[in-house]
């Protein structure tokens, strides 16, 4: 993985998942070099520097598509507004829950998206999920009439705006898929602004994205698949293990028993995502304390749950994710016996897309899970 901050993981996540999602290396280069004595401080107490500096490189980009835009330069408006949006996400991503800066940063983010939508990428809408007496909020990438669709869903930290920044929904769209970004309970605007934090029955959720992917009429109903990256990789398994009208499930990063990472976490053993990670789990998964958490995070796993998927399968894993354990992609493909169709595929280090769901390599895993999902649906685009 490029490592731009020496010694940082965390920081450097954010740098590649930055480039790796349509950012520009001068502009990235140009945000990461004063802060880069910060970084040396650790992933914790720099990431006010951190804000700061990716701050100033977004309302760069702002005054740069404000102005084109006046000048009636669209595309180039809603590029920049694209990249400020990607920015700003791996800043805001950084920041603790109790940071004043955390909502607001949010809220711009929201703003700048949808800016993006208007002139660089009118396919996508903003969508709200009937759920549970509220709504999920989501993007829709509409590929065209009675298409198949995939449903995305978030891990710990990441929201349906990294998921637009990250183009995924692109590929599925060039292969004639529609795709829905969701910010479902415990992630993204669901948690940030709605209050809805995480829950092990992931099919409560998943099946209101079903229900209402059904009513739309631009829809085949008979092909609805669920792919989750990083703690998505429990989440979008459990899903399809209990939800049976998914068609297919992807695994992108193999989170089989997430639990067990916790208790290895605290004992400093692997990487963590994000800086101030229990603040930020508690917050997820709404919990006050930690003992109590650790105990209630032991049910966050897939034994006994894989063996009832009975769709497609497919678990997509690097081979030194630094995060997830690769002997647990191997648990969850084991495991999947009904699986009319699984797949185990490992990113090596000679192809890259060996860290964390490929962010070293994003594109990389991106087109061969969205490929592989085109075989299973028969489309083509």
């Amino acid at each position: 993985m490029f490592e731009y901050f020496p010694g940082n993981y965390v920081w450097n996540l954010g740098v590649v998942a930055a480039l790796n999602s349509g950012g520009l290396i001068d502009e990235v280069d140009r945000a990461c070099r004063p802060i880069q004595e910060a970084a040396a401080r650790g992933e914790d107490a720099g990431t006010p520097d951190f804000l700061r500096a990716w701050t100033a490189l977004t309302d760069q980009l702002v005054a740069q598509a404000e102005a084109a835009e006046k000048a009636g330069h669209t595309r180039t408006a809603g590029q920049l507004y694209f990249r400020a949006t990607n920015y700003l996400c791996q800043a805001e991503r950084m920041l603790a829950r109790s940071d004043a800066n955390r909502l607001p940063t949010y809220r711009r983010v929201l703003e700048l998206a949808q800016k993006s939508f208007a002139l660089r990428d009118p396919r996508v809408s903003r969508v709200a999920i009937p759920y549970e007496g509220t709504t999920l909020p989501g993007y829709f990438s509409r590929a065209g009439e009675s298409a198949p669709v995939v449903v995305l869903v978030n891990g710990l930290d990441s929201t349906k705006e990294h998921m637009y920044s990250s183009g995924h929904w692109e590929e599925l769209a060039a292969r004639g898929i529609s795709c829905l970004m969701l910010d479902q309970p415990g992630t993204g605007e669901a948690l940030r602004l709605q209050g809805l934090t995480a829950r092990i029955d992931a099919e409560a959720w998943a099946g209101a994205a079903v229900d209402w992917l059904e009513g739309r009429a631009d829809v085949d109903a008979s092909r609805i698949g669920i792919v989750g990256w990083s703690l998505g990789g429990y989440y979008a398994p459990r899903a399809a293990a209990f939800e049976k009208r998914f068609a297919l499930c992807v695994a992108w990063g193999a989170n089989h028993n997430w639990g067990a990472v916790q208790r290895r976490r605290l004992e400093r053993e692997g990487e963590r995502p994000v800086p101030h990670y229990w603040e930020h789990v508690l917050w997820v998964w709404g919990y006050d304390d930690l003992d109590e958490f650790i105990e209630f995070a032991d049910g966050v796993h897939l034994d006994g749950v894989v063996e009832k998927i009975t769709v497609p399968f497919l678990v997509a894993h690097g081979e030194h994710d630094r995060q997830i354990p690769l002997e647990y992609a191997h648990r969850s493909y084991d495991q999947a016996v009904h699986s009319p169709k699984r797949e185990l595929r490992v990113f090596t280090r000679e192809e890259g897309a060996t860290e964390h769901i490929g962010l070293d390599h994003l594109p990389h895993v991106s087109t061969f899970i969205a490929d592989w999902v085109a075989d299973v649906f028969g489309a083509r685009g």
